[in-house]
């Protein structure tokens, strides 16, 4: 089992999104961590955006390279998942596709 202290944002983790309703996201899939390291230390839920091989460029889908292959980070489906969704860590982001993604997260978010 995940423990608290593993998860760091940045880092993607394999995780169960089932079940969904609607166009949500489905399946376990790869999901990268965008919450704070400082929330990530003393809950045990964390904010994940999904990757996926099977999408366009889309605004707030951010193109990256994850294990060889090509693949985007899906920023309009992001949630708040229970540690107990974490199946194993897959690895970590890219320095700059994490930064893109965050920076996109902050236009989404402006107010």
């Amino acid at each position: 089992m995940v423990t608290v202290t593993d998860v760091r944002r940045g880092q993607v983790y394999l995780v169960s999104l089932n079940p969904t309703r609607g166009r949500e996201i489905k399946k376990t899939r790869p999901c990268v961590i965008v919450s704070p390291n400082e929330l990530n230390s003393y809950t045990q839920t964390y904010i994940v955006a999904p990757m996926t091989t099977g999408s366009h460029a889309y605004p707030f889908r951010i193109p990256c390279q994850f294990q060889g292959q090509s693949a985007y980070v899906v920023l309009d489906q992001i949630r708040t998942v229970d540690r107990v969704r974490l199946v194993k860590r897959l690895g970590r982001l890219s320095p700059q596709a994490l930064e893109k993604s965050l920076s996109a997260l902050g236009e989404m978010f402006a107010v």
